[in-house]
């Protein structure tokens, strides 16, 4: 006999930061819910990451709501390993109900619930809370002669450190956080060249995710000091004078780049530090995205499906939501306005 759907008031779509946030708040306030996991264990994109990636905060900011991020040995900023074990600590710390691996397919509409279809099975649920985040889908700009290079292109999802490069010569493109950070340990084994649309800024050295939430929220927000975390490895490629960026680079040919005043460079590898898109594939049934391919909101609930809630996808969401201590008051705010309409 096939199994029905299971039948909960809340299924939150995603074992990530933003996931386990919402579930914290459900489980305190004793609902009926589950989180379905496309991975096979705790740690969301964080498994994924490069070693040596550090948050922005130390750890006493980097939290999720209930649980503090322990110190890591020695101090400083924690790694993604650190941050790996500290979400699977989380997760059993509050028994929050997990099924994984269960890869949502789709959400849609039945009579009188949400359907949310996994290779796992199926969950009818009253309100479901989408916080698959953007890792699942890299971004790589398209850039005419992409195809030509005959050397080795990657994205930031790809990159696990810097050994594969060593002695060669390498672009990294990007003008954030992931590009900076990658660019500083490339360049202590290889020729590396750093190409951004515009200018890269550093924030003051003082400034870190402490302040960064905090100056998001406001109406000036960070913009006007800059986009890059001075984080230690950052401050050390500073000092050794290569964090100097040039512009775009105009064409892709087959054994580097071009410049469009015609200047070239020969290279044996393109880092893409180009960022990623939300993973919204599974809410495709419900028609809900815009023209710009986001999903119209009012603070985290869809516009047009008041039964969906979406966690962690960036600023569209809520502020600083894509982040450990964003995710926590976005999570919250959803949770409320779920359980006060859930009978």
């Amino acid at each position: 006999m096939t199994e029905g759907p299971r039948a909960v008031d809340v299924a939150v779509i995603g074992g990530g930061q933003a996931g386990l946030a919402a579930g914290y708040y459900l489980r305190r306030a004793r609902a009926d819910f589950v989180v379905l996991d496309a991975q096979d264990e705790p740690g969301g994109a964080w498994r994924h990451a490069w070693p040596s990636l550090r948050l922005f905060s130390p750890a006493q900011y980097s939290s999720l709501p209930g649980r503090m991020m322990p110190v890591p040995p020695g101090g400083g900023y924690p790694g993604a390993a650190d941050t790996v074990a500290y979400l699977a600590d989380y997760e059993q710390r509050y028994q929050l109900p997990i099924v994984r691996p269960a890869t949502a397919r789709a959400v849609r509409r039945g009579q009188e619930r949400l359907l949310v279809d996994t290779d796992a099975g199926t969950w009818q649920a009253r309100h479901v809370i989408s916080a698959t985040g953007t890792w699942w889908r890299p971004y790589v700009p398209h850039h005419p002669g992409f195809a030509d290079f005959i050397g080795q292109q990657l994205h930031t999802v790809s990159y696990r450190g810097p050994e594969p490069f060593h002695g060669r010569r390498v672009v990294v493109v990007g003008g954030a956080n992931s590009a900076a950070q990658i660019l500083a340990e490339v360049s202590t084994v290889a020729d590396t060249t750093w190409a951004t649309l515009r200018p890269p800024r550093l924030l003051p050295d003082e400034i870190d995710g402490r302040a960064l939430f905090t100056l998001a929220r406001t109406a000036g927000g960070v913009g006007s000091l800059g986009d890059i975390v001075a984080v230690p490895s950052v401050r050390e490629a500073r000092d050794r004078g290569v964090l100097k960026a040039q512009p775009m680079f105009d064409r892709i040919t087959t054994t580097g780049v071009t410049w469009a005043d015609g200047t070239g460079l020969d290279c044996d590898a393109i880092i893409w530090c180009t960022g990623f898109r939300p993973a919204l594939g599974h809410l495709a049934p419900l028609r809900l995205r815009g023209p710009d391919g986001l999903i119209p909101v009012e603070g985290t609930r869809a516009a047009g499906e008041p039964r969906l809630h979406l966690l962690g996808y960036g600023d569209w969401t809520g502020p600083a939501s894509a982040t450990l201590i964003g995710a926590s008051r976005t999570a919250r705010n959803a949770v409320t306005e779920i359980l006060a309409a859930t009978p």
